[in-house]
């Protein structure tokens, strides 16, 4: 099984990155030998891959790493890089490799402090591989400051380092850094192609596969959770009620405040044990005295983790209420659909008959302005509006 395998429905992407892996392989074999590098290398320092979510943005990037890092006997052969099997491609796929850096961030944003030290890292040689590569799956999340720290680098790169940066759109990188990229865009994967990626790679039943598949329509992260996980699937049915409970204030009201209070749980199942285990840690490592007295002077430090598990709790909360509205979305999509005699096929066809009683009871421009709250509550989040408020406004305009 090659690197490509978890690559799914991106064969353009694929061919693009193999010849660069090939072409790379070929310039450090004649810069090693003395030999001029080959004309019209396909490869180059820093790549930047766009593509809606669920398109597989990262997977696209470590497996790229990998190929780099490829070690397997064929590849000397003229075989393609990226066999899998190698030592060099199996460390960069698990996370292992001494010269392949993911860089991912459970925070709202990646600071100038962090990306300095990624920048610092991307200037040594490679240690047991052929480059030095880093990986940044959350490239968009880069705030300004750190944004220009990165374009030093990126301008000026080291012979032997590759960045590989992943963003949803080209937007959402600084302009001075995309165009000193080879931006390569992938596109969401069909519906057969991730439920026959689920029946192969995670053996679940051909019926929930595909039906996840539909649900998520082509993500194929929420539909693997989606088929494997008992909670996901009930809390996409919950939201998947709420069109039906926003007739009277009252309900758009309660069904807001469910939805917050869904995506706090979340919240807090997600960092429960982890906050605790970096606090048992840091307090170890600070000399924290017998009965949890801390040492002089250690307050700074501790406050500076609660801080930063404040701020990944936050985006925790954040991603699941962005989970909820694109089922929302999803929903009205749907809806939307009927009302105009489309023959698309339909994401929630397990709730077919709340589709139709909203159809039936609305028209396609109040289906229009539906979606359009929606994106509208989206950008209220992305200003910091609180959620709660965000979420009654939207829940108003669904009636």
């Amino acid at each position: 099984m090659t690197v490509w395998e978890d690559l799914v429905g991106q064969d353009r992407v694929r061919t693009a990155l193999a010849a660069a892996a090939r072409d790379a392989d070929a310039l450090v074999t004649a810069v090693a030998s003395g030999a001029a590098p080959p004309e019209a290398s396909k490869m180059t320092h820093a790549w930047l891959f766009t593509g809606p979510p669920g398109a597989g943005r990262a997977t696209a990037a470590r497996a790229f790493a990998a190929a780099l890092q490829c070690t397997g006997p064929d590849r000397a052969l003229g075989g393609e890089p990226g066999c899998g099997f190698c030592d060099g491609c199996h460390t960069s796929l698990i996370g292992t490799h001494a010269d392949v850096e993911v860089i991912r961030t459970d925070l709202l944003s990646i600071g100038v402090k962090e990306t300095r030290e990624l920048v610092r890292r991307a200037q040594l040689s490679p240690a047991v591989g052929r480059w030095q590569v880093i990986v940044m799956e959350d490239a968009d999340r880069l705030t300004e400051g750190a944004g220009n720290v990165l374009l030093k680098a990126v301008e000026e790169p080291a012979p032997r380092t590759v960045w590989l940066l992943c963003a949803p759109s080209l937007e959402d990188v600084l302009p001075t850094i995309r165009s000193r990229c080879r931006h390569l865009v992938l596109s969401t994967p069909s519906v057969a192609a991730v439920a026959d990626f689920l029946i192969r790679r995670d053996g679940i039943e051909p019926e929930a596969a595909r039906a996840a598949a539909r649900a998520t329509q082509g993500h194929i992260d929420r539909a693997r959770r989606l088929a494997t996980d008992e909670r996901a699937r009930a809390r996409r049915a919950t939201v998947l009620k709420m069109p039906l409970r926003v007739e009277e204030i009252g309900g758009c009201l309660k069904a807001a405040q469910e939805l917050i209070d869904a995506a706090a749980e979340d919240a807090k199942q997600a960092s429960e044990t982890v906050d605790a285990k970096e606090t048992e840690d840091m307090k170890a490592a600070l000399g924290a005295a017998a009965g949890g007295r801390m040492p002089r002077g250690t307050a700074g430090a501790m406050k500076e983790l609660a801080d930063r598990q404040k701020r990944r709790s936050t985006r925790t909360q954040r991603d699941s209420l962005d989970l909820a509205l694109s089922d929302l979305t999803g929903f009205y999509r749907d809806v939307l659909a009927l009302q105009l005699g489309s023959r698309v096929a339909l994401a929630n066809e397990d709730v077919r008959d709340a589709l139709d009683r909203v159809a039936r009871a609305s028209t396609p421009e109040r289906s229009l302005r539906r979606i359009e709250a929606i994106g509208a509550c989206r950008q209220a989040l992305d200003r910091n509006v609180a959620p709660l408020l965000a979420v009654e406004s939207m829940a108003v305009s669904l009636r």
